[in-house]
């Protein structure tokens, strides 16, 4: 290779080697650390710069996490601004409901305008959110805000649904009040008839009157009427007797009934009520009603017969048949069925001795209220039996079983509770929970519906 000749060496060629050779010592210090300091150069060390790149790295990464929190903040802050809008709408729309009945146009009017004015808020948002427009300042502020929207608006609504049950309780109040004067009425104008018919002789004398050849089943009713009447006396009476005695009436309806829900506390006395018409008419379909064994005539003889009784013991007095025959057949039946509705424990319980369960054993009849109540009782329903078996051919008893579906054919509801809460499924027809008071078949054509408390 050829030599160079130091003196075809320029100036301007040493100048230009001189500054590259220095620019890469600038270099070298930049990535070894060598600075120069007071004229002394100083190695940083490797250390250190690594330090510097990861305190680099996490400012970085903070930055992006609170980048995300502001926008996780802004986002439920819209949010909450969403819901608390959509409760101001509802709110708004309550109110416009409620001045829509009763009509009241001013109030339309405001409540149509606050309606509008909500909906456009939602419309708002929802333009914002399509824009992307959901970056808040404070966004801990308005989601506070927002929330705070909510809850006056559900509270504005739960008054307006406050104002409008308020409004339907004063019309059921006024309905009611309504209904109250309607009965009333009704109950005048029924007393009003019944005097009259009372002033009259008719309703008196309707069975006083009777023959055997005009009997139909119109005075059969008329009896059956008289005998339920006497039955309720003396379970008020019996019922009456109970609480005196601290009887716990509850336990005793359960006992009679057990397994039944009562709708009303007063509905127990049915219970009392069944208890006594099923130890009363047991036997009804016997001519004899089961207390005797005496031979009876058939056909129109018996009718004759049964007719007589019925006459004999419808003329008597109610004081004077308390010693009327004490060997008759009604009084035989008197007696045997106080024995069988009234228990020796009961009796001890109620009145703290057995005087009057005596006296009837000996024959003789107590003349106390709760024995005179009973022998009246006694009366009807013996009437009542007499005057079926008058019949040709003779009225019958029946009764339904528990869990029959009600057929208001056969049957008369003496609690309408039950047909309010049925939908009108099947499934939910009423069921017959007991029957109260039977119901008696006259022939082939006439049916009297017995009464049921229906569950």
């Amino acid at each position: 290779m050829d030599s160079v000749d130091q003196s075809s060496v320029t100036p301007v060629m040493r100048k230009s080697r001189l500054a590259r050779t220095f620019a890469k010592v600038l270099h070298i210090r930049a990535v070894t650390g060598i600075a120069p300091e007071d004229g002394i150069q100083k190695i940083q060390s490797s250390e250190n710069v690594k330090s510097n790149v990861v305190k680099t790295t996490r400012l970085h990464t903070f930055n992006d996490e609170d980048e995300k929190k502001h926008s996780r903040a802004a986002t439920e802050a819209f949010v909450a601004k969403l819901f608390a809008s959509s409760s101001s709408v509802k709110a708004a729309y309550a109110q416009l409901q409620f001045a829509q009945s009763p009509y009241d146009p001013d109030g339309v009017q405001s409540a149509d305008e606050l309606v509008v004015s909500e909906l456009k808020n939602v419309s708002e948002l929802k333009q914002c959110y399509l824009k992307k427009q959901i970056d808040e300042s404070s966004p801990e502020k308005t989601q506070l805000l927002a929330e705070i929207q909510e809850q006056k608006s559900l509270l504005r609504t739960f008054e307006i649904m406050g104002k409008r049950l308020d409004s339907q309780l004063k019309l059921k109040d006024s309905e009611i009040t309504f209904l109250k004067e309607k009965l009333e009425e009704a109950n005048k104008e029924n007393k009003l008839i019944e005097k009259r018919l009372n002033s009259s002789g008719q309703l008196s004398s309707v069975l006083d009157n009777l023959h055997l050849s005009s009997l139909n089943p119109s005075h059969f009713i008329t009896s059956l009427r008289q005998t339920v009447k006497s039955v309720r006396s003396f379970v008020r009476l019996l019922i009456s007797e109970m609480e005196s005695a601290d009887w716990d009436i509850d336990a005793a309806a359960s006992s009679i009934q057990p397994g039944v829900v009562f709708w009303k506390n007063s509905h127990k006395c049915y219970a009392f009520e069944s208890f006594v018409c099923r130890e009363m008419f047991d036997g009804f379909n016997n001519p004899s009603y089961s207390i005797s064994k005496e031979s009876l005539p058939d056909n129109k003889k018996r009718q004759r017969l049964f007719f007589d009784r019925f006459k004999e013991l419808k003329s008597v007095k109610r004081l004077d048949y308390l010693a009327w025959k004490p060997k008759s057949t009604f009084a035989r039946f008197c007696r045997a069925k106080y024995l069988q509705l009234i228990h020796p424990k009961m009796e001890s319980s109620l009145f703290g001795n057995l005087d009057q369960r005596n006296l009837i054993n000996a024959g003789e009849c107590p003349e106390t209220t709760f024995f005179v109540t009973f022998a009246e009782m006694a009366k009807r329903v013996w009437l009542l039996h007499c005057l079926a078996f008058s019949f040709n051919p003779e009225a019958s008893i029946f009764q339904v079983n528990k869990r029959s579906t009600f057929s208001d054919v056969y049957m008369e509801s003496v609690n309408d509770e039950a047909f309010l809460s049925s939908d009108g499924s099947p499934e939910s027809n009423p069921r017959v929970a007991f029957t109260v008071v039977p119901g008696f078949r006259i022939g082939n054509n006439t049916c009297i519906q017995c009464q049921v408390y229906l569950c």
